[in-house]
């Protein structure tokens, strides 16, 4: 994180300098590209806070939420339920440690496309999985696949973009569902190999001293660090479930975007639902979540101001104009036209700048939500992370300061992410 914040910050500098000392008002309101940087940096820094007040209300209902079926052990009924799946992806993690249920619950929004509502569960995650981490400030093993994982933008139901692609007026907003599952798969797939590979090259450097796992009565002592259960279902409890998660694709094809509004309600009722049966003082258990919400909130703050002021930058210098000319050309040829180009470029630094560009494209006349070119962009949508916000967000959560292969592997799922939108819709795109 380091490198990439030095190099988005210097790179703005050096593009806008150059720029301005070659530049030329050509009339009186002409804004000179320093002056167009500064403002994009005060825009920038603005906009984090902003976003994260924005955030403080979502995290602070979907932490009560997760407080109340944490305490009603729905985390730890769905962590026994793909146990054997998650043990060998998290051999670092105890099968029945708070992090499983928290990282099963995160997953599960991000598949159903509800990325506000897999933010706080991601968080809890990162903390469960920080209070196993023996070196603190470093990413583990664990936590790196995480990242990963999460960046990789596995998702089963992008309601957000079948929501807009009918606004747009397309005539069939889900028809890119297909092609979103395809590019997902390939994206999360490679993010699991990329981040096993990294990792080998990627020794655990502690910051200063190496701080050193506790003591085991210490950790008894921890009632967060309990499980409320040992031990795990029958196999075929295991199996008949993944089966159920799988038979959920094709329904949602066929049935994505009657769904879409039902998500969110529909899983508060049940979460209340769950506390209410397990006897869970409910509204206590909220307030409790919500609290937790609100603190994580607050303390993400200078983190998202970093990494969003340095893209803000790097937007305003023109540096990625530049990149898009140089390379535009080319990625023609491979079914990456120059009109998608910025969305592939854009989507892992800046998920508003990504969404307005893909809003800006379906808008386009002659191009439009159901030409080639919007059916690329809203799977690039749909099927991939902003990388460096989630990043940001969750390392700045636990306060990891050396991100180790995290960067790296999540940047490589993007790029397969990428590699797969382009050929699956070159390939199912109607000509």
């Amino acid at each position: 994180m380091n490198f990439v914040f030095a190099f988005l910050i210097l790179t703005a500098f050096a593009v806008t300098a150059f720029r301005q000392l070659t530049w030329v008002a050509t009339s009186a309101e002409a804004i000179a590209p320093m002056q167009a940087l500064t403002t994009g940096l005060i825009e920038s820094a603005a906009s984090a806070v902003t976003l994260v007040l924005g955030l403080i209300g979502v995290m602070s209902f979907f932490l009560g939420l997760m407080k109340i079926v944490e305490r009603g052990g729905l985390l730890v009924i769905l962590a026994k339920l793909i146990r054997p799946l998650m043990v060998r992806l998290f051999p670092e993690v105890p099968p029945d440690h708070p992090a499983m249920g928290a990282m099963i619950m995160n997953f599960s929004a991000n598949a159903l496309g509800l990325g506000n509502a897999a933010t706080p569960f991601g968080i809890r995650a990162m903390q469960a999985l920080d209070r196993l981490n023996p070196v603190k400030g470093v990413a583990s093993n664990s936590m790196a696949l995480f990242l990963a994982i999460n960046t990789s933008g596995l998702s089963v139901l992008p309601t957000g973009v079948v929501a807009l692609r009918a606004a747009m007026g397309s005539v069939d907003p889900a028809a890119i569902m297909p092609t979103t599952l395809f590019a997902t798969l390939c994206s999360t797939t490679v993010a699991v190999i990329a981040a096993r590979f990294y990792q080998r090259f990627s020794p655990v450097i502690p910051l200063g001293e190496a701080v050193r796992p506790r003591p085991e009565a210490e950790v008894a002592a921890d009632p967060e660090e309990q499980p409320a259960e040992t031990g795990s279902y029958p196999f075929w409890a295991s199996l008949l479930f993944l089966g159920a998660i799988l038979a959920l694709i094709p329904f949602t094809i066929l049935y994505g975007r009657q769904m879409s509004p039902w998500i969110v309600p529909l899983l508060t009722a049940l979460f209340l639902g769950f506390g209410l049966a397990r006897r869970v003082p409910v509204y206590e258990a909220f307030i409790e979540g919500g609290k937790e919400g609100f603190q994580l909130a607050v303390r993400i703050i200078p983190y998202l101001v970093a990494i969003l002021t340095a893209v803000g930058m790097f937007r305003a210098s023109g540096a990625l104009d530049y990149l898009i000319s140089l390379i535009g050309p080319f990625t023609s040829h491979i079914g990456l036209p120059a009109e998608a180009l910025p969305m592939a470029l854009l989507r892992p630094l800046s998920g508003s700048g990504a969404y307005g560009i893909m809003a800006g494209i379906m808008e386009t006349p002659g191009l439009g939500p159901d030409s080639y070119v919007g059916w690329l962009v809203s799977t690039m949508q749909g099927s991939t992370e902003t990388t460096f916000y989630v990043l940001a967000v969750y390392f700045g959560a636990v306060q990891v300061k050396r991100a180790r292969h995290a960067v790296a592997a999540a940047l490589t799922a993007d790029l397969a992410g990428i590699a797969a939108a382009v050929f699956i819709c070159s390939w199912l795109y109607p000509t």
